[in-house]
């Protein structure tokens, strides 16, 4: 073919410049490919990390990632789960909401935001995602599922709590343990006049049912109101006498009524149910010294700190034992150690809130 044609030239010029053009493309892809697969690399080197307990480092090197490749996917998900094991609840809830809008199916990034928020006293906000995981694992029992039951108590959704707690522990959530059951759990945190509801309701179902008067008598020694304690952990043992934190908790009242022989009887049905419990020890202890009978106090908190070393109760009051009995070096020892105890338990709490 001859090239001096103006159609012969105008053909070369754009076969050319299709050429030239073809070029570039191919390099543009594979940059992108290989800045994709060092992304990659990069994500799993701090996956490993994180695996590896360094979540400090772990968040140092992802927000290095994050300003020189923002908007990078999978950054945010390993920054929350990183944020999380340090317990920087907020942090982690900002960059797993980030993560859920990537994929909101990522299971683990919805657990970990609703236990975050719950962590930060922010249960309104925990309850959607744990919702979302109630609904991919709903016959599993996991601690999401369980905390979106605490949130719905600590929204007032009673009714969504019952449900949820009854449905985690495999309970009819009309029955009378369904009902002992949420009464418990909301004894302990702390909402007393519903959990009151709840056990008076599981015992209009069913009179008789165990643990149910135990648990309307921790309720009436929260009140400090220990004639009617008494009546209930009574009504326990008769019910349920081979229960033996009924006998520890009814020796306990008995000794905070003076009613000590009684104490003191009750005390020793429960450790011959369970000897290896420091708990009766301890309040026959305090039965002894409450009746001044002092190397009987001695031996039995003895046993009592043996059996249960970290016992701030068990080491406070034998201090005062060997005070009472002139052993000054002892009692400085035991109540020193009772100094101890007891301050690491506040740090210990602190350090949970």
């Amino acid at each position: 073919m001859r090239i001096g044609s103006e159609e012969s030239r105008l053909w070369l010029f754009v076969l050319g410049a299709r050429m030239i053009l073809a070029v570039p493309l191919c390099f543009a892809v594979l940059p992108s490919n290989l800045l994709s697969q060092q992304q990659d690399e990069a994500l799993d080197s701090v996956r490993t990390l994180i695996q590896e307990g360094k979540n400090s480092e772990a968040i140092a090197q992802l927000n290095s990632l994050a300003e020189h490749h923002p908007g990078m996917k999978g950054l945010s998900r390993e920054l929350g789960v990183a944020y999380y094991n340090e317990g920087e609840y907020l942090d982690a809830a900002k960059h797993l909401e980030e993560a859920l809008q990537e994929d909101a199916e990522d299971h683990d990034a919805a657990q970990l935001l609703g236990l975050s928020y719950y962590s930060v006293g922010k249960p309104d906000k925990a309850i959607q995602p744990l919702e979302k995981v109630l609904h991919w694992h709903p016959n599993e029992n996991i601690d999401a599922i369980y905390i979106l039951g605490l949130c719905y108590g600590l929204t007032k959704n009673y009714p969504r709590a019952l449900e949820t707690f009854a449905r985690l522990y495999h309970l009819d959530p009309d029955s009378a343990s369904a009902h002992l059951l949420l009464s418990r759990i909301l004894l302990r945190q702390g909402f007393d006049p519903i959990a009151e509801q709840e056990v008076l309701k599981a015992l209009s179902l069913s009179p008789r049912l165990p643990l149910a008067h135990f648990t309307l008598g921790e309720f009436y020694v929260y009140k400090a109101d220990y004639l009617s304690a008494a009546r209930e952990f009574e009504e326990e043992m008769e019910i349920n006498p081979g229960y033996a934190p009924a006998s520890n908790e009814l020796g306990d009242v008995y000794w905070r009524l003076k009613r000590y022989d009684d104490a003191q009887k009750v005390l020793q049905g429960s450790i011959w149910l369970d000897s290896t419990s420091a708990a009766p020890y301890v309040v026959l202890g305090k039965v002894y010294i409450a009746k001044t009978q002092l190397r009987m106090a001695e031996r039995t908190l003895r046993r009592a700190v043996a059996l249960e070393p970290g016992s701030y109760t068990a080491h406070y009051f034998l201090g005062r034992v060997y005070g009472e009995l002139g052993n000054r070096e002892a009692a400085t020892r035991e109540l020193r150690m009772a100094a101890q105890i007891q301050q690491r338990q506040t740090q210990d709490t602190a350090r949970i809130r």
